[in-house]
């Protein structure tokens, strides 16, 4: 018989979009509780699912004994604290990204999981796309090739009503901008598809609003397999859009420009040389499409859970993305390239925030 886990949300913001991928799957998933300090926008969250009820003190939740799961969708720099809080109540762990708030924390949270013989499973729901799994299988079947380059575009618009939620643009609640925030999901795409980054080099400014962290930026990453990747990234866009193009030796992918689904379909995928589309269209036509977003991610989640499949995404990811803010910052603040992996000696390590930021 298969187990429903009762879930805890905590913060009805973009825990209003984790509800819908849970309400994808009822026969695994029970919403059980929203909590979230205003209890009218949580009670307007907790109708969408049956019998959910409502709390506004994250304490209580933790004390009750038949919430198995709590998913953490607070602003940045609560995660450690609520991470740590609910490993320690025996609660399993969802938490929005950037699971926390420097590479010493990942490794904190990520003992504390082991020692309490709980589950933390960091969020990158993007990368669940059918358009991101056809390049991972022409990849697996060796018709890409050797990648040569990419370019990625995270171009979104965000303006001051956006920045007027009183945590985001200040460096001590968000913890970063639209590196950490924004581009951290098109970058995470560019590790699944090409492997992970040697080396960082960066810039970042805020040009677009009068706002603590940056709104634009400008990173060059090469890859451990010598490929180049530009990515360009600012929230000062006039329309929103995100976009990766992967050169291979064997084809070119391009992804579509949906903003927030750029992993999903439609992708295009070209020969260089004409005679092995053939062989791509081939390859692609005996791809089986599946869920996407946070639905997959949750349906993963289950198993995992039940010890029937891997994390769908394990902590170790969620470090590399983190490792790369790092040193996006670190090579911004320096002018400097900064070669990966980060030793637990970087000055970064404990924080990429400069001193001082409280």
């Amino acid at each position: 018989m298969t187990r429903r886990y009762r879930i805890a949300i905590i913060g009805a913001g973009i825990g209003a979009q984790h509800l819908d991928g849970f309400l994808a799957h009822p026969e695994l998933f029970e919403a059980a509780l929203i909590c979230d300090l205003d209890r009218e926008r949580a009670q307007g969250l907790a109708a969408k699912a049956p019998a959910c009820g409502v709390g506004t003190s994250f304490d209580e939740i933790l004390a009750r004994g038949d919430i198995d799961v709590v998913d953490i969708c607070l602003p940045p720099s609560l995660h450690r604290e609520a991470i740590l809080a609910a490993l320690a109540a025996g609660k399993h762990v969802v938490c929005e990204k950037p699971l926390v708030g420097s590479l010493a924390e990942v490794d904190e949270v990520e003992q504390a999981a082991r020692a309490a013989g709980r589950m933390l499973l960091p969020v990158f729901q993007f990368r669940f796309g059918n358009g991101l799994g056809k390049l991972r299988r022409l990849i697996d079947l060796g018709l890409a090739g050797t990648p040569l380059v990419a370019t990625i575009e995270t171009h979104w618009n965000r303006g001051a009503a956006y920045y007027a939620v009183p945590w985001r643009g200040r460096r001590a609640s968000e913890l970063g901008g639209a590196v950490l925030g924004h581009a951290i999901h098109a970058h995470d795409l560019l590790t699944v598809a090409l492997g992970p980054v040697r080396q960082v080099s960066a810039r970042i400014a805020s040009r677009v609003n009068p706002i603590e962290t940056e709104d634009c930026a400008a990173i060059l990453f090469e890859m451990a397999s010598g490929a180049l990747v530009t990515s360009s990234v600012t929230l000062g866009a006039a329309s929103e859009t995100s976009r990766l193009r992967l050169c291979f030796s064997g084809l070119t992918a391009e992804s579509g420009l949906d903003p927030y689904r750029p992993a999903s379909e439609p992708w295009t995928f070209t020969a260089r040389d004409p005679a092995q589309q053939r062989a791509i269209e081939a390859a692609l036509a005996a791809w089986v499409p599946h869920e996407e977003g946070f639905a997959r991610l949750f349906a993963l989640l289950h198993g995992a859970l039940e010890g029937t499949g891997p994390p769908p995404v394990p902590v170790a990811d969620a470090r590399a993305s983190l490792e790369l803010v790092t040193a996006v910052y670190h090579s911004a603040a320096t002018g400097a390239a900064v070669e990966l992996p980060l030793p637990r000696d970087h000055p970064g390590y404990s924080g990429w925030l400069p001193s001082g930021t409280s």
